[in-house]
């Protein structure tokens, strides 16, 4: 491998703290160098620090150095009873730090891999908290950038030490030792490629394994260069590359995996197996509708634009297929059109995710993973641990997957980071009576778990779906399904029951999936100004159904979308739109008072109708997120669809009894 990273490393310059205080955060910008004691209490860590916060939706728009202007910028800390941003534009740079320290889960929510980038580009070389999400870490090894959990290794930064590459190595699989003794992935790669490295072989004996691991078992590469696969099997933490049987990204990230690839081989390098790649354009497709007008100004829009004018031109050079503006969600279309199961299926998304409901191994990668499985046509894996999650009981009337969601983030074992980077297996009776598009919304929401994905063992549930939506023969869909399921000796790290008899509608209390609570418990009503249903968890056609079933019975009863409501429903894909149409629902959406919108992400991500645009500002949404400034500067409350139809027609946030 060319330019290995030197054995010893050193990190001159500044340390900087993402305290909970925004007065401690404001302090180190403006150039105080905090004596740090881990046991004062004012001095506590910020936990659960977004990736959306460290690079909020609009500076995305940059997929250059120029990122390093807004690291931190959408940080959010409490300044008395109330949370501010108090990283100003540009200020980790001129700060002179080199050394970046959080709480627990540092990094959560979207894979963007311009957050670590942002990182990087102001100057931070080392990242330090008490847990790391799985994507962000990997996206910053990836990078370059050494990581750890001992915060002994600050002492030694601040005394200048060097310090032994291997401390940053050790513990981790033989890959990801070589990937960061490499200087980052993209350059192991071209080694490995050109057969100057090599991981090591897997070596497991047959085992009882979950489905997870029996799907990676089938894929795991045994030579790149003939594409052969297949080992009897693995085990969790087995280090290894698996065949990739669907790639995909879409406009926000495909750019700067471009850029990646040409910038390391040149404009002529070549994507292999363009047939089983997809790009999409869905998540910045809506975006000049809601942004301001001093920002259009400032140029930002037409960067936008030009993110996917650059994906346009790469999709026709490289003879990949392009989803354009208005044709869906990426993980929808993904879900209705494309997925199988037993395949192995990674996007430029954490919702990737969503497919899982399939039977599928689909999980998110970043952007220079998404550069290396182009030329590469695999992915890396450490093969996850599983957890079992067993719903069993009848769920009461109004109660849907969105509910047992919010149930199980909220859980302690999922909000204590139990679940990070492991596999969510749903199973149990209350799952089996789901139908894919329900199922579809707890894989989807695996990622807000942390988790590396969720899934669900293909049945005859499975086969009909592919038999009636996608024209399957159902013999042949239901072959698609056979095996695929968890040994009965297979060994999980763990296994959590919900009863779903015991649960009442939810929401999430803004700041976070996992503030959930039944909406029987909040102190006092909460009116809102904003309902918004859709996204890729929520526009699929059941929910389509619930807010149809829900709209219908309140036009029955002659209430319309209570005044001062801005109610938006969106679809995940035109497919569902076309759906709606045939049901007859797109006029009853209208006759209700809702506003329709055309697919694409919008909302979800602070770039369509249905944001907020006043801090005071209440929203309550059937997207999977709500940390701050995740669809605009309002509060966020998360539901389901049918609570968000209710909560529409009611003007505060209600649940639906259906027949009261």
């Amino acid at each position: 491998m060319s330019d290995p990273r030197p054995a010893f490393v050193s990190f001159p310059g500044r340390i900087l703290y993402l305290a909970e205080s925004a007065e401690l955060v404001r302090r180190q910008v403006s150039g105080e160098d905090l004596a740090w004691d881990s046991n004062d209490p004012a001095q506590r860590l910020r936990d659960d620090v977004s990736t959306d916060e460290m690079t909020p939706g609009w500076t995305c728009f940059h997929h250059d150095a120029t990122l390093g202007r807004f690291a931190y910028l959408g940080l959010t800390c409490r300044d008395g009873e109330t949370r501010v941003q108090p990283v100003g534009e540009d200020a980790v740079r001129r700060g002179g730090f080199a050394v970046s320290v959080a709480g627990r889960r540092r990094g959560k929510g979207s894979s963007r891999e311009q957050a670590p980038y942002a990182e990087r580009a102001a100057g931070i070389r080392l990242l330090v908290a008490e847990s790391f999400e799985r994507i962000y870490r990997q996206n910053a090894i990836n990078l370059g950038m050494l990581l750890t959990t001992d915060f002994g290794v600050l002492g030694r930064v601040r005394r200048g030490e060097e310090i032994p590459l291997s401390f940053f190595t050790e513990g981790e699989d033989a890959i990801t030792r070589a990937v960061i003794e490499a200087g980052g992935f993209l350059s192991y790669t071209r080694a490995r490629l050109a057969g100057r490295t090599a991981p090591p072989p897997v070596t497991t004996r047959p085992r009882g394994m979950t489905l997870a691991e029996k799907i990676l078992a089938r894929h795991v590469v045994l030579d790149p260069a003939l594409r052969t696969a297949g080992v009897e099997a693995v085990a969790p933490g087995d280090a290894c590359f698996v065949r990739a049987d669907l790639r995909f990204s879409h406009e926000y990230v495909t750019p700067m995996a471009a850029a990646c690839l040409e910038e390391e081989l040149g404009r002529d390098a070549r994507v292999s197996d363009p047939d089983s790649v997809l790009l999409f354009r869905d998540h910045l497709s809506l975006l000049g509708e809601v942004m301001p007008q001093e920002r259009k100004e400032s140029g930002l829009l037409a960067l936008a634009d030009a993110l996917a004018t650059r994906q346009e031109e790469f999709a026709a050079a490289q003879g990949i297929r392009l989803y354009g503006a208005g044709e869906g969600i990426c993980h929808s279309l993904v879900f209705e059109r494309h997925a199988l199961p037993g395949q192995v299926v990674v996007g430029s998304d954490s919702h990737t995710t969503h497919a899982g409901a399939l039977g599928c191994l689909a999980f998110g990668i970043g952007t220079t993973e998404v550069a290396c499985a182009w030329l590469s046509g695999d992915v890396r894996v450490k093969v996850p641990a599983t957890v079992r999650v067993v719903l069993d009981g009848a769920r009461p009337s109004g109660v849907t997957a969105k509910d047992v969601m919010l149930a199980l983030l909220s859980h302690p074992y999922v909000k204590g980071g139990g679940a990070l980077g492991k596999v969510l297996e749903y199973a149990g009776e209350t799952v089996a009576a789901f139908s894919l598009d329900e199922r579809a919304t707890l894989t989807n929401m695996a990622a807000e778990a942390g988790a590396f994905t969720g899934l669900v063992a293909p049945d005859e549930t499975t086969a009909r779906f592919l038999s009636e939506r996608r024209g399957l023969p159902l013999d042949e869909a239901r072959a698609l399904c056979r095996g695929l399921a968890s040994d009965a000796d297979a060994v999980f790290d763990s296994t959590l029951t919900l009863d779903a008899s015991a649960l009442e509608p939810l929401v999430a209390l803004p700041g976070d999936p996992g503030n959930g609570v039944r909406i029987s418990d909040l102190p006092a009503p909460v009116p809102i100004d904003i309902a918004y249903a859709g996204s890729c968890t929520a526009g699929k056609r059941e929910d389509m159904e619930m807010l149809a079933a829900v709209l219908a019975d309140g036009l029955a009863k002659g209430k319309r979308v209570a005044p001062g409501v801005d109610f938006y429903i969106q679809f995940g894909s035109r497919d569902v739109r076309e759906w709606c149409r045939k049901k007859g629902y797109l006029d009853l959406f209208t006759r209700a008072g809702a506003r329709l919108i055309e697919p694409g992400c919008g909302a979800c991500i602070n770039a369509g109708p249905g944001v907020s645009t006043r801090a005071d500002q209440v929203t309550v949404s059937a997207i999977n997120r709500n940390f701050p400034g995740r669809s605009g500067p309002g509060r966020v409350y998360l539901a389901s669809p049918c609570v968000i139809a209710a909560s529409a027609l009611a003007g505060r946030i209600t649940a639906w009894t259906p027949g009261a």
